[in-house]
């Protein structure tokens, strides 16, 4: 490469303004290590007065990313905006187009285009690069792309969601209920005022849609993957957990199977003494088990400035150092369809807890639905409500709703829903049944 590596950065927010930060303190460092020159030659936000933690005056000023992404003083568009569509899409297409690299910390355009989007950075020979989409600081799209090609992978996931993590974390340590802990996670920052899209699961999905390609080598279908987010998370699910053992996480997880690719996210029950049971707090983490080196995991920051600068960074490096490399690791004609495995025994088994009308028969009842489904019953636990005093022996029931916590042996998602139906026509419970997976790691 002749000359610097000339940059145009496309959203001046948190992230943009920690990538600038970074690239001017580290440039004395970079020299030594003999990287490149790598320079911001422009920028563009969608307000040039806004007041920011960085001077962007020595910059050139664009107004429209579609035209930074057009523009002959630029190599590398680094794309900071967000969203699935709209000009962060055209924009980043506009560049591949173009022949420039690009650099994005976008998940949810490439959860949903990345195909697309590889197959014109193959086309034009120009780096597509993405460490910043998953896991912020974590580093594992190079780590699947270099350090692991060899192993066949036969499962990814993680905890890929802050947000969530931080919520659960603060429910087990404070014995408090979800809805207390996100108003909290809201004042703090660490939830956004409309926060469905990281407690619904959809931002870990989107990560874990990327995974899937990159582990599995199919083509990314984030509609293939099963969903579910925290919010029925209760106070009693985290205490009954806790003495069962456990630690209840929202994880990511794919899977090769027989039938084809497992992708789901949802809640998990995972041994409290397990390596990822102690991922608190904001920290994300990934796993990867592959055939020769065994189980890898890796724990760090899955967001903020900080550590997504340093993903960001770390992806322009390697253009100024002249690595192009497939953007989805296999060569997209050589991407797999996916191909969704069907319900199978889920080899953890399954948490169940249930509001069970407090009169004779309904237990025995429950039992037999159960039993119906070729369910086995692993324990049983009749908790009485918080705060109520046992009954005295001789008072009659009171047809007030009983807390019913069962662990089940394996069994399939699909025979537990038939018997949740059947118990709840049969008007034995007083509220939807809560069932939880438990996840062997």
């Amino acid at each position: 490469m002749n000359g610097p590596l000339r940059l145009g950065i496309a959203g001046v927010g948190t992230v943009g303004a920690g990538v600038i930060q970074m690239l001017e303190r580290s440039s004395a460092a970079m020299a030594q290590w003999q990287i490149p020159e790598i320079r911001i030659s422009a920028v563009c936000a969608r307000d040039r007065a806004k007041k920011r933690d960085v001077d962007i005056s020595a910059f050139e000023w664009f107004d429209d990313p579609i035209e930074l992404a057009k523009d002959d003083k630029i190599d590398v568009f680094v794309e900071l905006i967000g969203g699935e569509d709209g000009a962060a899409k055209e924009a980043v297409e506009t560049a591949l187009k173009c022949g420039k690299h690009v650099v994005t910390a976008n998940k949810a355009l490439l959860a949903h285009h990345a195909v697309e989007l590889a197959s014109i950075a193959e086309e034009k020979n120009v780096a597509l690069n993405f460490e910043a989409a998953i896991a912020g600081g974590i580093p594992i799209v190079k780590t699947m792309r270099e350090s692991l090609l060899g192993n066949r992978i036969t499962r990814v996931y993680g905890i890929l969601n802050g947000t969530c993590n931080y919520i659960l974390t603060r429910m087990q340590a404070e014995e408090r209920e979800f809805a207390d802990v996100l108003r909290e996670a809201q004042e703090a920052g660490y939830a956004e005022a409309d926060p469905a899209f990281d407690i619904g699961g959809h931002d870990t999905a989107h990560k874990l849609a990327l995974l899937t390609t990159l582990a599995f080598g199919t083509v990314t279908s984030f509609d293939s993957i099963y969903l579910e987010g925290i919010e029925r998370i209760s106070s009693a699910d985290i205490e009954a957990a806790d003495e069962l053992g456990y630690r209840i996480k929202l994880l990511g997880v794919a899977l090769a199977t027989e039938s084809g690719i497992e992708q789901r996210v949802h809640p998990t029950m995972v041994e409290k003494h397990s390596a990822i049971a102690e991922v608190d707090g904001v920290t994300n983490c990934v796993a990867v088990d592959g055939d020769f080196v065994g189980d890898v995991m890796l724990v760090g920051m899955g967001a903020g400035a900080g550590p997504t600068a340093s993903s960001v960074i770390s992806d322009i490096v390697d253009i100024a150092r002249g690595i192009i490399l497939p953007p989805l690791i296999r060569p997209v004609a050589a991407l797999l369809p996916i191909k969704r495995a069907r319900m199978r025994a889920h080899a953890g088994g399954y948490y169940i807890r249930l509001s069970v009308a407090d009169r004779p028969g309904s237990f025995a009842a429950i039992a037999g639905r159960m039993a119906e489904q070729n369910i086995s019953l692993k324990s049983i636990v009749q908790r009485p409500p918080a705060g109520e005093i046992s009954r005295r022996p001789g008072n009659r029931p009171t047809d007030k709703p009983m807390p019913v916590v069962m662990i089940t042996h394996d069994t399939t998602e699909a025979a537990i829903q038939k018997a949740f139906a059947l118990i709840e026509q049969d008007g034995h419970v007083q509220e939807p049944p809560q069932m939880i997976r438990i996840e062997k790691l």
